[in-house]
Protein backbone atom coordinates (compact mmCIF):
# COMPACT_ATOMS: atom_id res chain seq x y z
CA UNK A 1 0.00 0.00 0.00
CA UNK A 2 1.47 3.35 -1.03
CA UNK A 3 1.89 6.18 1.44
CA UNK A 4 1.62 9.92 0.76
CA UNK A 5 2.91 12.90 2.72
CA UNK A 6 0.07 15.42 2.59
CA UNK A 7 -0.05 16.50 6.24
CA UNK A 8 1.41 15.71 9.64
CA UNK A 9 -1.84 14.37 11.10
CA UNK A 10 -1.66 11.18 9.05
CA UNK A 11 1.64 10.25 10.72
CA UNK A 12 1.94 8.36 13.96
CA UNK A 13 4.11 9.88 16.68
CA UNK A 14 6.62 7.09 16.05
CA UNK A 15 6.73 7.92 12.33
CA UNK A 16 7.24 11.63 13.02
CA UNK A 17 10.05 10.83 15.43
CA UNK A 18 11.52 8.38 12.92
CA UNK A 19 11.48 10.97 10.14
CA UNK A 20 13.27 13.49 12.35
CA UNK A 21 15.90 10.94 13.35
CA UNK A 22 16.37 9.86 9.72
CA UNK A 23 16.77 13.50 8.66
CA UNK A 24 19.44 13.99 11.34
CA UNK A 25 21.22 10.85 10.16
CA UNK A 26 21.14 11.91 6.49
CA UNK A 27 22.40 15.36 7.47
CA UNK A 28 25.28 13.89 9.47
CA UNK A 29 26.21 11.55 6.61
CA UNK A 30 26.21 14.43 4.14
CA UNK A 31 28.38 16.59 6.40
CA UNK A 32 30.86 13.75 6.81
CA UNK A 33 31.09 13.19 3.06
CA UNK A 34 29.34 9.82 3.17
CA UNK A 35 27.22 9.21 0.07
CA UNK A 36 23.74 7.75 0.55
CA UNK A 37 22.26 6.90 -2.88
CA UNK A 38 19.15 5.24 -1.44
CA UNK A 39 17.03 6.38 -4.38
CA UNK A 40 19.42 5.59 -7.24
CA UNK A 41 17.50 5.37 -10.50
CA UNK A 42 14.32 6.94 -9.05
CA UNK A 43 12.63 10.02 -10.52
CA UNK A 44 10.72 12.82 -8.79
CA UNK A 45 8.23 15.00 -10.71
CA UNK A 46 7.90 18.48 -9.15
CA UNK A 47 4.67 20.32 -10.00
CA UNK A 48 4.81 24.04 -9.22
CA UNK A 49 1.73 26.24 -9.38
CA UNK A 50 3.38 28.52 -6.81
CA UNK A 51 7.04 29.45 -7.34
CA UNK A 52 9.62 28.88 -4.62
CA UNK A 53 13.37 29.23 -4.06
CA UNK A 54 13.68 26.82 -1.13
CA UNK A 55 11.18 24.16 -2.24
CA UNK A 56 12.62 23.73 -5.72
CA UNK A 57 16.30 23.79 -4.76
CA UNK A 58 15.96 21.51 -1.74
CA UNK A 59 13.87 18.87 -3.48
CA UNK A 60 16.01 18.90 -6.61
CA UNK A 61 19.30 18.86 -4.70
CA UNK A 62 17.99 16.29 -2.25
CA UNK A 63 16.96 13.89 -4.99
CA UNK A 64 20.38 14.27 -6.64
CA UNK A 65 22.15 13.54 -3.34
CA UNK A 66 20.00 10.42 -2.94
CA UNK A 67 21.11 9.23 -6.37
CA UNK A 68 17.87 10.03 -8.19
CA UNK A 69 16.66 12.65 -10.64
CA UNK A 70 14.10 15.48 -10.35
CA UNK A 71 12.02 17.06 -13.13
CA UNK A 72 10.73 20.62 -12.68
CA UNK A 73 7.25 21.29 -14.08
CA UNK A 74 6.34 24.99 -14.17
CA UNK A 75 2.70 26.19 -14.14
CA UNK A 76 2.67 26.64 -17.91
CA UNK A 77 4.01 23.12 -18.48
CA UNK A 78 0.88 21.38 -17.22
CA UNK A 79 -1.92 23.81 -16.39
CA UNK A 80 -3.23 21.31 -13.86
CA UNK A 81 -6.99 21.72 -13.41
CA UNK A 82 -7.22 23.89 -16.54
CA UNK A 83 -5.39 22.39 -19.51
CA UNK A 84 -5.49 18.93 -17.95
CA UNK A 85 -7.31 17.50 -14.95
CA UNK A 86 -5.47 16.51 -11.78
CA UNK A 87 -6.77 12.98 -12.35
CA UNK A 88 -5.18 12.70 -15.81
CA UNK A 89 -1.93 14.32 -14.63
CA UNK A 90 -1.69 11.84 -11.75
CA UNK A 91 -2.38 8.79 -13.92
CA UNK A 92 0.10 9.84 -16.60
CA UNK A 93 2.91 10.75 -14.23
CA UNK A 94 2.44 7.45 -12.41
CA UNK A 95 3.49 5.64 -15.60
CA UNK A 96 6.80 7.50 -15.79
CA UNK A 97 8.03 8.61 -12.34
CA UNK A 98 8.38 7.15 -8.87
CA UNK A 99 7.35 10.14 -6.79
CA UNK A 100 5.37 13.38 -7.21
CA UNK A 101 5.68 16.65 -5.28
CA UNK A 102 3.13 19.43 -5.78
CA UNK A 103 3.20 23.05 -4.59
CA UNK A 104 -0.21 24.53 -5.27
CA UNK A 105 -3.09 26.70 -4.05
CA UNK A 106 -6.10 24.47 -3.35
CA UNK A 107 -5.47 21.61 -0.93
CA UNK A 108 -8.16 19.66 -2.79
CA UNK A 109 -5.87 19.55 -5.84
CA UNK A 110 -3.16 17.90 -3.78
CA UNK A 111 -5.62 15.41 -2.29
CA UNK A 112 -7.05 14.51 -5.71
CA UNK A 113 -3.57 14.04 -7.16
CA UNK A 114 -2.69 11.67 -4.32
CA UNK A 115 -5.97 9.76 -4.68
CA UNK A 116 -5.46 9.18 -8.41
CA UNK A 117 -1.69 8.60 -8.47
CA UNK A 118 -0.25 5.12 -8.20
CA UNK A 119 2.97 6.60 -6.75
CA UNK A 120 3.48 8.59 -3.52
CA UNK A 121 2.59 12.29 -3.50
CA UNK A 122 4.22 14.96 -1.32
CA UNK A 123 2.49 18.19 -0.33
CA UNK A 124 5.12 20.87 -1.04
CA UNK A 125 2.63 23.54 0.13
CA UNK A 126 -1.06 24.29 -0.21
CA UNK A 127 -3.19 27.12 1.13
CA UNK A 128 -4.24 24.80 3.96
CA UNK A 129 -1.00 23.14 5.10
CA UNK A 130 2.79 23.21 4.75
CA UNK A 131 4.03 19.93 6.28
CA UNK A 132 7.48 19.98 4.66
CA UNK A 133 8.27 23.31 6.29
CA UNK A 134 7.05 22.08 9.67
CA UNK A 135 9.19 18.97 9.51
CA UNK A 136 12.24 21.16 8.84
CA UNK A 137 11.20 23.49 11.67
CA UNK A 138 10.82 20.63 14.15
CA UNK A 139 14.21 19.28 13.08
CA UNK A 140 15.74 22.71 13.70
CA UNK A 141 14.21 22.97 17.17
CA UNK A 142 15.24 19.46 18.12
CA UNK A 143 18.83 20.20 17.12
CA UNK A 144 18.85 23.53 18.95
CA UNK A 145 16.65 22.94 22.02
CA UNK A 146 16.21 19.19 22.45
CA UNK A 147 12.90 17.55 23.35
CA UNK A 148 9.99 19.29 21.63
CA UNK A 149 7.42 18.49 24.32
CA UNK A 150 9.12 20.86 26.78
CA UNK A 151 8.80 23.95 24.58
CA UNK A 152 6.52 26.97 24.63
CA UNK A 153 6.08 28.12 21.04
CA UNK A 154 4.40 31.35 19.92
CA UNK A 155 3.15 31.79 16.35
CA UNK A 156 2.49 35.47 15.56
CA UNK A 157 0.82 36.41 12.29
CA UNK A 158 -1.68 35.06 9.79
CA UNK A 159 -3.72 31.98 10.71
CA UNK A 160 -2.96 30.47 7.32
CA UNK A 161 -1.21 27.26 6.25
CA UNK A 162 1.80 27.57 8.58
CA UNK A 163 -0.40 28.17 11.62
CA UNK A 164 -2.51 25.13 10.71
CA UNK A 165 0.56 22.94 10.37
CA UNK A 166 1.91 24.18 13.71
CA UNK A 167 -1.37 23.11 15.31
CA UNK A 168 -0.96 19.67 13.73
CA UNK A 169 2.58 19.44 15.07
CA UNK A 170 1.56 20.48 18.59
CA UNK A 171 -1.16 17.83 18.60
CA UNK A 172 1.47 15.17 17.92
CA UNK A 173 4.51 16.42 19.86
CA UNK A 174 2.54 17.89 22.82
CA UNK A 175 4.40 21.18 23.15
CA UNK A 176 2.64 24.35 24.31
CA UNK A 177 1.44 26.42 21.35
CA UNK A 178 0.07 29.97 21.43
CA UNK A 179 -1.24 31.45 18.17
CA UNK A 180 -1.75 35.23 17.91
CA UNK A 181 -3.61 36.59 14.87
CA UNK A 182 -5.50 39.80 14.19
CA UNK A 183 -9.29 39.45 14.42
CA UNK A 184 -10.56 37.98 11.17
CA UNK A 185 -7.32 36.14 10.39
CA UNK A 186 -7.69 33.16 12.72
CA UNK A 187 -6.96 29.60 11.56
CA UNK A 188 -9.71 27.54 9.95
CA UNK A 189 -12.43 26.54 12.45
CA UNK A 190 -11.41 22.87 12.65
CA UNK A 191 -7.84 23.90 13.52
CA UNK A 192 -9.08 26.43 16.09
CA UNK A 193 -10.95 23.60 17.78
CA UNK A 194 -7.88 21.40 17.79
CA UNK A 195 -5.77 24.19 19.28
CA UNK A 196 -8.26 24.88 22.08
CA UNK A 197 -8.31 21.17 22.96
CA UNK A 198 -4.53 21.11 23.40
CA UNK A 199 -3.09 21.37 26.87
CA UNK A 200 -1.50 24.82 26.90
CA UNK A 201 -3.08 25.72 23.56
CA UNK A 202 -4.05 29.37 23.15
CA UNK A 203 -5.66 31.37 20.35
CA UNK A 204 -5.47 35.10 20.99
CA UNK A 205 -5.58 38.48 19.28
CA UNK A 206 -2.87 39.77 21.64
CA UNK A 207 0.70 39.06 20.43
CA UNK A 208 2.16 39.90 23.84
CA UNK A 209 0.02 37.22 25.49
CA UNK A 210 1.27 34.67 22.97
CA UNK A 211 4.95 35.59 23.26
CA UNK A 212 5.16 35.95 27.05
CA UNK A 213 7.89 33.58 28.35
CA UNK A 214 8.01 31.71 25.02
CA UNK A 215 11.03 29.61 24.06
CA UNK A 216 10.32 30.09 20.35
CA UNK A 217 8.75 32.96 18.42
CA UNK A 218 7.66 32.17 14.86
CA UNK A 219 6.28 34.45 12.19
CA UNK A 220 5.46 34.34 8.49
CA UNK A 221 4.65 36.84 5.76
CA UNK A 222 1.41 38.77 6.20
CA UNK A 223 0.56 38.44 2.50
CA UNK A 224 0.94 35.01 0.93
CA UNK A 225 0.91 34.19 -2.77
CA UNK A 226 -2.55 34.73 -4.16
CA UNK A 227 -3.34 37.46 -1.62
CA UNK A 228 -1.42 40.30 -3.26
CA UNK A 229 -4.53 42.44 -3.80
CA UNK A 230 -5.04 42.45 -0.02
CA UNK A 231 -1.50 43.57 0.77
CA UNK A 232 -2.26 47.18 1.78
CA UNK A 233 -5.18 46.16 4.01
CA UNK A 234 -3.15 43.37 5.57
CA UNK A 235 -0.31 45.75 6.44
CA UNK A 236 -2.82 47.90 8.33
CA UNK A 237 -4.50 44.95 10.05
CA UNK A 238 -1.23 43.31 11.09
CA UNK A 239 0.72 46.43 12.13
CA UNK A 240 0.64 45.48 15.84
CA UNK A 241 1.86 41.95 15.10
CA UNK A 242 5.39 42.75 13.96
CA UNK A 243 8.11 40.63 15.58
CA UNK A 244 10.51 43.32 16.75
CA UNK A 245 12.75 44.03 19.72
CA UNK A 246 9.85 45.26 21.85
CA UNK A 247 7.76 42.13 21.28
CA UNK A 248 10.75 39.84 21.80
CA UNK A 249 11.26 41.54 25.15
CA UNK A 250 8.28 39.57 26.45
CA UNK A 251 9.77 36.19 25.45
CA UNK A 252 12.49 34.32 27.31
CA UNK A 253 15.85 36.13 27.08
CA UNK A 254 17.32 33.55 24.70
CA UNK A 255 14.14 32.74 22.78
CA UNK A 256 14.71 31.35 19.29
CA UNK A 257 13.34 33.36 16.37
CA UNK A 258 11.94 31.51 13.35
CA UNK A 259 10.61 32.50 9.93
CA UNK A 260 9.93 30.15 7.00
CA UNK A 261 11.02 32.76 4.39
CA UNK A 262 10.71 34.68 2.17
CA UNK A 263 10.58 37.55 4.66
CA UNK A 264 9.19 41.01 4.05
CA UNK A 265 11.71 42.82 6.23
CA UNK A 266 10.24 45.78 8.05
CA UNK A 267 6.74 44.28 7.89
CA UNK A 268 6.25 41.04 9.86
CA UNK A 269 9.81 41.12 11.25
CA UNK A 270 12.60 43.66 11.66
CA UNK A 271 16.16 43.33 10.41
CA UNK A 272 17.64 43.36 13.90
CA UNK A 273 15.51 40.37 14.92
CA UNK A 274 15.78 38.22 11.80
CA UNK A 275 19.55 38.87 11.61
CA UNK A 276 20.01 38.70 15.37
CA UNK A 277 21.94 36.12 17.42
CA UNK A 278 18.88 34.00 18.23
CA UNK A 279 17.54 33.75 14.69
CA UNK A 280 17.59 30.25 13.18
CA UNK A 281 15.97 31.11 9.85
CA UNK A 282 18.93 29.89 7.79
CA UNK A 283 19.06 26.66 9.80
CA UNK A 284 15.37 26.18 8.95
CA UNK A 285 16.07 26.79 5.28
CA UNK A 286 18.97 24.33 5.26
CA UNK A 287 16.93 21.72 7.08
CA UNK A 288 14.30 21.73 4.34
CA UNK A 289 16.89 19.73 2.39
CA UNK A 290 17.46 17.11 5.07
CA UNK A 291 13.84 16.79 6.19
CA UNK A 292 12.55 16.35 2.64
CA UNK A 293 15.22 13.79 1.86
CA UNK A 294 13.96 11.82 4.85
CA UNK A 295 10.38 12.02 3.53
CA UNK A 296 11.39 10.81 0.07
CA UNK A 297 13.41 7.92 1.49
CA UNK A 298 10.53 6.96 3.79
CA UNK A 299 8.01 6.95 0.95
CA UNK A 300 10.14 4.91 -1.46
CA UNK A 301 12.36 2.90 0.93
CA UNK A 302 10.28 2.57 4.13
CA UNK A 303 12.44 -0.28 5.39
CA UNK A 304 15.25 2.23 6.01
CA UNK A 305 13.07 4.06 8.52
CA UNK A 306 11.82 0.89 10.22
CA UNK A 307 15.34 -0.53 10.51
CA UNK A 308 16.56 2.41 12.57
CA UNK A 309 17.44 1.77 16.18
CA UNK A 310 14.31 2.11 18.36
CA UNK A 311 13.82 5.45 20.07
CA UNK A 312 12.67 6.13 23.60
CA UNK A 313 8.90 6.41 23.94
CA UNK A 314 9.16 10.08 24.88
CA UNK A 315 11.77 11.02 22.28
CA UNK A 316 9.65 13.79 20.74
Amino acid sequence: MKRDFLDLSSLTAAELDGLLRLAMRLKAELKSGLEHPYLRGRTLAMIFQKPSLRTRITFETGMAQLGGHAIYLAPQDIGIGERESAKDVARNLSRWVDLIMIRTFAHATCVELAREAAVPVINGLTDLLHPCQLLADLLTLRERLGALRKLKIAFVGDGFNLANSWIEAATMAHFELRVACPAGYDPELSFQSRLRNLQGGLLTHDPVAAVRDADVVYTDTWTSMGQEREAAKRRRDFKDFQVNRALMGHARPEAVVMHCLPAHRGEEITDEVIDGPFSVVLDQAENRLHAQKAVMVWLLRPEILTHQAPAANDSL
